[in-house]
């Protein structure tokens, strides 16, 4: 197998993963600032044209971050991070479907509309019009969330999973874009700094974030 990966939340969320589970693959960066992920050689691995991307042993892809990691999970030894029963595997995966609309894509949609507009209106749809809408959709998702963490360790209680790395990484990326945590919400500062101190954390950083 090989792992196409690039600079990005989403491609960090994976090598969290993959630190956290102690897999290692082969892996080849995609340099998506130089577009090199909207090319055929590109797109022929991955159709829509982002990154990470998972190349298996019979030449095969699969895309999209929770299902990588799923995939991943399944098919290596260890203990798994999104759950050892079915109750388990879909309180995680609840989670991960809440972040993803509640959080990453807003957020993400609000970066691409506004601070860095001039790198994505080429390259997808924006619309700049909604930026401020949609960064204060994810200050209220997390206003939302901050006293349902009263009491828990993470967000699956005492279980740490593949959906505190989601939300950890885009929580992280969040701050680099003037999209924090909020102030005022010290379950989520707490869960926050737990999760930052955790080796895969630094592990997952992008040389160019870690240097």
């Amino acid at each position: 197998m090989k792992l196409y990966y690039s600079v990005g939340p989403n491609p960090r969320v994976v090598k969290m993963f993959m630190a956290e589970r102690g897999i290692t693959l082969p892996e080849q960066e995609v340099d998506i600032m130089a577009g090199e992920n909207l090319g055929d050689d590109y797109r022929k691995l991955n159709s829509s044209a982002q990154s990470p991307c998972l190349e298996l042993d019979d030449g095969s892809t699969i895309a999209e971050i929770t299902v990588i990691c799923g995939y991943l999970d399944e098919i290596t030894e260890g203990d798994s991070l999104i759950g050892e029963t079915p109750e388990e595997r879909a309180e995680t995966r609840m989670w991960n479907r809440r972040f993803d609309a509640r959080f990453l894509e807003p957020m993400s949609l609000a970066f691409r509309s506004a601070e860095a507009l001039e790198l994505f209106k080429n390259r997808c749809y924006v619309i700049p019009h909604a930026a401020d809408d949609l960064k204060a959709s994810v200050r209220e998702s997390w206003a939302w969330l901050e006293p349902q963490m009263a009491g828990k360790t993470y967000i699956c209680g005492d279980r740490f999973t593949l959906a505190d790395i989601q939300l950890f990484v885009f929580a992280d990326f969040g701050t680099l874009i003037g999209q924090p945590i909020p102030e005022g919400m010290p379950n989520l500062a707490a869960w926050f700094k737990r999760v930052a101190e955790r080796p895969s954390a630094a592990a997952s950083l992008h040389p160019s974030q870690a240097a």
